[in-house]
């Protein structure tokens, strides 16, 4: 017999009613899931809330949407550098210090 561990993220949809989303076989991952989840919900509220005007599924998919690409949007709010953009600005220093010495 085989014993196997397995991690469930739990969500309370918007009746309270809890339901299982998915299962996950490592901590980590599950973790990383219920995080994007919890961005989503916040960033559902800013959409839900603001004055433009999408029904409450297309708010629910974009705010998953952007969850998930969490680091982009970072990116284009200027909150988060870009990381090819931080490889060319070290490559440029590490450049200037050489022409200094």
């Amino acid at each position: 017999m085989a014993v196997e561990t397995r991690y469930v993220v739990i969500r309370s949809n918007r009746n309270n009613e809890e339901q299982e989303v998915m299962t996950f076989t490592d901590k980590r991952s599950a973790d990383d899931y219920d995080k994007m989840l919890d961005m989503a919900d916040a960033m559902f509220e800013v959409l839900h809330n603001s004055t433009v005007n999408l029904p409450e599924q297309q708010c629910e998919e974009l705010s998953i949407f952007l969850a998930k690409q969490r680091e982009d949007v970072l990116v284009a709010l200027q909150a988060k550098k870009n990381q090819v953009q931080r490889i060319k600005n070290h490559q440029k220093t590490k450049m200037t210090n050489k022409q200094t010495y």
